[in-house]
């Protein structure tokens, strides 16, 4: 309750006698679409209904019926992050939808507080956006001389603080008016389920203008500043709640460039700064993140991230940015066995460091919060890791599901992109996947099981389809079927055993006879729903210049990634070139000198400073080459990124022209160093920094990514063969120690025949999975006229049961108006990509990178042809065959769902208030308060 803290602190400059505090816990839900169950069961609710004295029969538009209102306003107290302006609009949301009319009036205000404060000499200047505090951070000399404060959330401000924000009441205190019916439009705009095609086209505006803004070097618009006082709803969401919808997506869906969120981003920078050579305890490092990247969300969400990198069960990861030391999770639960963060280590993959060079760094855009230079907008791999790990996500008006790709078939049209040929189409892979992957059609394919037919009675399942995990199938299919209590279904199977391991699958199934045959005429991958569909037709992601984008196709991507890796490798190239001529030249340098010093052409002993500078200007040496040409280099990337960080490292390397420090490298020389012994050394560096100088230059951009991708695919192959090694040793051992046990062990089976329990049984035949019923299904077929409908006779309606409940009846109030019917009006199925279903909702905020399954609020269901376990045409029966190879698979990224908004119930403020009496409600990422 560290909001309502602060509440109470500043309450003691005004008193208590017309305000009440009450705290929100966590996101506010969404009324819009909610159910009549979950806003009925909603103890937020519930509380504001009693506190406030609201009454949903009421439209509060007439005086005699605000006068009911035991408050005469409400006040919102929220962080004044994105976060906080969602919660501030969930809570306008409630009100707009529920009692329109109330928003007409001065009903609804907001209380802000500092998100940045710079105090030099004892006075203290407020801001209460980022915008602003940059533009009087560049007016200001970057802030030079001044102590900067950034305030996280309302708990970070002291008791102090809290009773100055009271005490300036007109400073702070915000009142919302309602301008016009745009108001009114602009929040339905934002909330409202039915809008995700308006919500896109809001956010493409806004990011089309920012990108406009940055190439132009504008100023961003801010909305708040010690003038303001007042606002209207349809600024604040076009103005400030935009900004979380963005961030929301930003936190959902990665970039094109490197494939990354910004926490995994985060995680990504922190390794490669500490370059670890030992393994770290990934709660130890997620503490370390937080410290080097500025990280301001949960560090739970934060571990499961770390997690996520390193995992590589099958269905996860192609290749794992991080190492997995301990238990991260398998294949058995899709990785949400992963043991705790305390006890499990990691470290940066050896792999990662031919994907993401350390060559890249000098032309990377690294950007810079609380005074300090965190991840860059992007990294630049050498190949695009989208397209490797695949990606999920669900963020405000966008969705995005992007699946994996082989890294082998990756390279090879990367490798087809820079020598000018067309690039092969490429279908999903996952690692060690044994089943099959095929194609249904224009962005649509199929992944099959495996399962083969051993006996009469018996079969054999031992891979599942991507993203079908061990347990909940056994759960889901198999006990289901094992567990009829219709013995005469069709289907039934008399037993199982399981044989399974974290990394491989192995159902044994008994059946009867009969049943067996008529399983096979029916289509085994059906009844055992085997296949699943895989879909490339939401790939959205954000480009290289932050804006959202979908594609159509992997090569589309590829060839949008392809573009800006290229000139990526341009300016690598050029950095390169005029780092070695300057460390040459300055070796150069140094071996000069130190021959002049031999031969007695300069002497420093007993010399005046000034003197030696202009001995050494007279003899044409000059100023340090490499440090000059790396302040010149600083200078050029801080104009291009308009960062603020390198003005004050210049201002720290900065000496007077032609100084003893300009010359250091060569006076500063140790004196051991003046020896011929070491200009020969020098002379012989310099040389080979000149010879390494000219191979370069020879070298065009495509000669130095060839060159990665022949490092990369190496490694890639090592990386392989050692995991293989290991995995034939660990059969080794367990085999040999089987045997031991079988020899003196008095069971009746066998070690070697409980060894081969866990492989496919090689007297199985393979069942050919069923395809073609798929493929008509989605083919498009021609629509049909329809006969016009006869009209029915009109039903009669059917009485409302009346709910007790605080406020009124609310079931009678989510009727739709232009229903006349009582009933809810049927939401258009096609209105919308079937994953673009949702809207600002009440989300947890700290779950941002993993978070890719739909919010808890959503009831639009997602079925369709994205269906776990879909049903061919049972027309359309399975054939027996000889064993098949087996084809490669891999994995897919883990995902986890978004917290529930806690319900549980609390003491509320019964006590009558005075008339015209305030309501604080304020919040931060985990209580707000009224």
């Amino acid at each position: 309750d560290s909001a309502k803290t602060l509440a109470v602190s500043g309450l003691g400059v005004v008193g208590r006698d017309k305000y009440g505090v009450f705290p929100l816990r966590g996101k506010f839900l969404n009324v819009r679409d909610a159910s009549h169950k979950q806003i009925k069961e909603n103890a937020e609710i519930d509380a504001l209904l009693k506190i406030i004295g609201l009454q949903y029969r009421l439209k509060y538009d007439k005086e005699e019926d605000l006068k009911t209102l035991r408050y005469g306003k409400v006040m919102i107290m929220a962080d004044q992050d994105q976060d906080g302006s969602h919660i501030k609009g969930l809570l306008i949301n409630f009100f707009h939808h529920n009692w329109p009319a109330l928003l007409k009036t001065t009903f609804l205000e907001e209380f802000i507080t500092p998100i940045v404060k710079v105090t030099k000499d004892g006075r203290s200047t407020s801001f209460f956006s980022l915008p602003e505090y940059m533009k009087w951070r560049v007016d200001h000399n970057n802030g030079k001389g001044f102590k900067i404060k950034y305030y996280k959330g309302l708990g970070t401000s002291t008791s102090k603080e809290a009773k100055e924000y009271f005490s300036d009441m007109a400073k702070h205190r915000i009142p919302f008016k309602y301008g016009d019916e745009q108001c009114s439009v602009s929040i339905e705009m934002a909330f409202a389920k039915s809008k995700v095609e308006k919500r896109k086209e809001w956010l493409t505006s806004w990011m089309e203008e920012r990108k406009r803004q940055r190439l132009t070097n504008e100023q961003e618009v801010y909305l708040y500043n010690e003038n303001t006082k007042s606002i209207s709803y349809k600024q604040f969401i076009d103005q400030e709640l935009i900004l979380f919808s963005n961030m929301d997506n930003e936190r959902s869906i990665p970039n094109l460039m490197d494939g990354l969120k910004p926490g995994q981003r985060k995680v990504l920078f922190t390794c490669f700064k500490r370059a670890d050579k030992k393994e770290v305890k990934v709660a130890q490092l997620a503490g370390a993140v937080g410290e080097m990247s500025a990280y301001h969300h949960g560090e739970v969400s934060l571990m499961m991230t770390i997690v996520g990198l390193a995992q590589d069960f099958v269905g996860s990861n192609n290749i794992n940015l991080l190492l997995p030391i301990g238990q991260f999770g398998t294949r058995l639960q899709g990785g949400k066995d992963s043991a705790s963060p305390r006890y499990i280590f990691t470290q940066l993959s050896p792999l990662t460091k031919t994907i993401f060079k350390q060559e890249d760094e000098h032309v990377l855009k690294f950007l810079n919060e609380e005074n300090q230079r965190i991840e860059p907008e992007w990294y630049c791999p050498i190949i695009p890791m989208i397209l490797i790990n695949g990606t999920e996500g669900i963020g405000t008006a966008w969705s995005t599901k992007i699946p994996n790709y082989n890294p082998r078939d990756v390279v090879e049209n990367i490798r087809r992109l820079i020598n000018n040929e067309e690039t092969k189409v490429m279908a999903p892979w996952y690692r060690r996947f044994e089943g099959t992957m095929v194609k249904l059609g224009e962005g649509r394919y199929i992944s099959n099981g495996r399962i083969a037919v051993i006996n009469d009675t018996t079969v054999e399942i031992t891979e599942l389809p991507i993203k079908t995990w061990t347990q909940k199938y056994k759960e889901t299919v198999i006990d289901k079927l094992n567990d009829n209590p219709d013995k005469n279904a069709a289907f039934n199977i008399s037993d199982y055993k399981e044989y399974h391991t974290d990394s491989t699958v192995k159902f044994v199934v008994k059946m009867n006879e009969d049943k067996l045959a008529a399983a096979e005429r029916e289509g085994m991958h059906k009844v055992f729903q085997l296949q699943s569909i895989i879909n490339t037709t939401s790939m959205v992601l954000f480009d290289s210049e932050g804006c959202l984008r979908r594609f159509d196709s992997p090569d589309e991507i590829m060839k949008d990634f392809f573009k800006c890796r290229r000139q990526k490798y341009i300016e690598r190239k050029i950095f390169l070139e005029g780092m070695l001529q300057a460390q040459s030249d300055k070796l150069s340098a140094q071996a000069k000198f130190i021959m002049a010093k031999i031969k007695g052409e300069i002497k420093m002993e007993n010399v005046k400073k000034a003197e030696i500078i202009k001995k050494l200007r007279d003899l044409g040496y000059l100023p340090d080459p490499l440090k000059k040409w790396n302040d010149d280099e600083k200078k050029r990337r801080e104009k291009e990124d308009k960062m603020d960080v390198v003005e004050e490292i210049e201002e720290e390397d900065t000496v007077v022209k032609d100084s003893v420090g300009d010359y250091d490298y060569l006076v500063g020389m140790a004196l051991i160093k003046l020896s011929e012994e070491e200009k020969d050394k020098l002379i012989r560096e310099s040389k080979d920094k000149l010879t390494e100088l000219e191979i370069l230059k020879k070298k065009t951009w495509s000669d130095l990514w060839l060159a990665d991708l022949d490092e990369f695919m190496a490694a890639l192959k090592k990386h392989e063969d050692k995991e293989e090694a290991e995995i034939e040793k660990a059969i080794r051992d367990a085999t040999a120690k089987l045997k031991k046990e079988a020899g003196s062990a008095k069971s009746k089976r066998g070690g070697l025949a409980a060894a081969a329990d866990f492989k496919p049984d090689p007297r199985g035949i393979n069942v050919v999975p069923d395809i073609q019923s798929y493929k008509d299904k989605f083919e498009e077929k021609p629509k049909k006229e329809k006969a016009p409908k006869k009209e029915k006779a009109p039903k009669k309606e059917k009485a409302v049961k009346k709910v007790e409940n605080h406020g009124g009846d609310v079931s009678s109030f989510l009727v739709k108006k232009e229903n006349g019917t009582g009933k809810k009006k049927a939401s258009k199925k096609n209105e919308s990509d079937s994953d673009d279903t949702d809207e600002l909702s009440e989300f947890d905020s700290d779950d941002e990178e993993e978070n890719s399954k739909p919010r808890s609020f959503s009831k639009k269901s997602n079925t369709s042809d994205e269906e776990k376990y879909s049903k061919p045409n049972p027309k359309k029966a399975d054939q027996k065959t000889k064993p098949t190879p087996k084809e490669a698979g891999g994995k897919r990224k883990k995902t986890e769902s978004d917290g529930e908004e806690s319900k549980s119930s609390r003491n509320v403020p019964t006590r009558p208030a005075a008339k015209k009496a305030k309501l604080v409600i304020s919040s931060d990422e985990e209580d707000s308060f009224v």
